[in-house]
């Protein structure tokens, strides 16, 4: 099938490589006609494991094209799959305006019937704007538009197998008719017949067929806010369980494993630490919380969940205060900026704030991420950025992590010691063992685990 994808973020980016790489003929575009350059030139502006794989293979099979004339692509496209960014304007609520100009666009472009599909992440009820906008600027053309939601799950890091190996897909429809577009969009993938690039050369490993869930538009809008908000409050909440946990001598990390094994609950998202970021979690809970309001129903749980959320790294900063005794003037070592690692995302990125908050503190700030790091100079002006973790360490009086990359594990512990003017590690993402750290040397404190 002939599709097009309107934004080259991570989540369009990874829509069009990979619908291409399961057999369709893709065409991305984007309004910054420098990220197509980039893209046309074989590069990704974005760093995401297993994309640079896809898609040049996509290009190579003649699958995938980039074009800079929107108009191109909506007029090739069969399907259009909306992935441009709804960010947060100043009340909470989603920012729509560059669903609308979408919108405009195919109206005004399309000379056939065109499935538009909602992709990226709106709040109930824009199905049914995007509809009517859609009929509103496409009253003289007499082309029908089918509308349809199809929320991403898609965890950056992992998008790619995400993707390609969802739990499910689900697809808000009116009609029939869009449902069955959909489902062939989507056959390679619930039949499991692609030549998968995440698992290459070995076969994918067995197991069941992804969910197809079928809802009503507005049902499909409103499981992606309720999906993340409710891994939002998870988080939260192991976040208030470990600060109880510190103060009664308890382990968070043995409290959680233990809670997760409840298959009522599940392991996932009961890290303790700095809290969540990116760019999916805190938007997508405020705008949850706003829809609400709008609504009439109070959902003072999740305004309570941000809060928490926003004092992980107050409380982190406060734990640095005790250790060091004074901030100011000291030199401070940050490893990780991006807000999860295997990304360069630094949207909301936990360790930004916290650089932002030893820097009010008058800190003499080293950073490093292994991929983060470029798109960090440009709002960090103040700190400088070490070409490696050991540079980060040489003569800082405290490291604290703040991004939980594996290969922080690997390092070698004992040279960073002997590089610092004091070996104190402080873990905001209980990244490592406080019984190895404390052997290896080290005063180490982390989150929610005894000192």
């Amino acid at each position: 099938m002939k599709i097009a994808v309107v934004g080259t973020g991570y989540v369009g980016l990874v829509t069009g490589g990979c619908l291409a790489d399961i057999g369709h003929e893709v065409v991305c575009t984007d309004n910054d006609a420098a990220k197509i350059q980039t893209l046309e030139a074989g590069r990704l502006p974005i760093y995401e494991p297993g994309l640079d794989t896809v898609i040049s293979k996509a290009r190579k099979q003649g699958l995938v094209k980039f074009s800079a004339n929107p108009a191109e692509a909506v007029d090739a496209g069969d399907a259009i799959f909306i992935c441009v960014g709804t960010p947060p304007l100043p009340n909470g609520d989603a920012d729509l305006s560059a669903i609308d100009h979408v919108a405009k666009l195919i109206a005004a472009e399309a000379r056939s019937p065109k499935l538009v599909v909602e992709k990226s992440t709106v709040p109930a009820q824009t199905g049914q704007e995007l509809k009517r906008a859609l009929s509103v600027y496409g009253r003289k053309s007499g082309v029908t538009f089918r509308v349809a939601s199809n929320p991403e799950f898609l965890r950056e890091g992992t998008a790619v197998e995400d993707f390609l190996h969802p739990d499910r897909i689900v697809v808000g429809v009116d009609d029939e008719g869009a449902e069955r577009q959909l489902k062939e969009i989507y056959k390679p993938v619930l039949e499991r017949k692609f030549n998968c690039p995440v698992h290459a050369p070995a076969n994918c490993p067995p197991g069941p067929p992804p969910a197809w869930l079928v809802t009503t538009i507005n049902s499909a809008e409103l499981i992606k806010h309720a999906s993340n908000s409710f891994l939002a409050l998870k988080i939260s909440y192991a976040n208030m369980v470990a600060d109880l946990a510190e103060r009664l001598g308890a382990d968070i990390d043995e409290v959680a494993r233990a809670v997760g094994m409840d298959p009522r609950i599940g392991p996932s998202f009961l890290k303790a630490g700095l809290g969540f970021g990116g760019f999916c979690l805190p938007k997508d809970l405020q705008a949850f919380v706003h829809l609400a309001e709008k609504s009439g129903v109070d959902f003072s749980l999740l305004k309570e969940v941000e809060r928490i959320n926003r004092k992980r790294i107050e409380t982190f900063v406060e734990k640095t205060r005790r250790a060091l005794w004074v901030i100011k003037g000291k030199r401070v070592a940050v490893l990780g900026l991006a807000f999860k690692p295997n990304t360069d995302d630094i949207r909301f990125a936990p360790a930004i704030d916290l650089i932002g908050q030893l820097l009010k503190e008058g800190a003499q700030v080293t950073a490093y991420d292994p991929e983060a790091m470029e798109k960090a100079r440009g709002i960090l002006p103040e700190v400088e950025f070490a070409s490696s973790a050991e540079d980060a360490a040489k003569d800082a009086e405290a490291l604290l992590i703040a991004t939980e990359w594996p290969q922080f594990r690997q390092l070698n512990w004992e040279r960073i010691r002997d590089a610092m003017a004091r070996p104190l590690v402080l873990d905001g993402r209980n990244l490592l063992s406080a019984q190895e750290m404390k052997a290896r040397g080290f005063e180490y404190y982390s989150m929610g685990r005894p000192d």
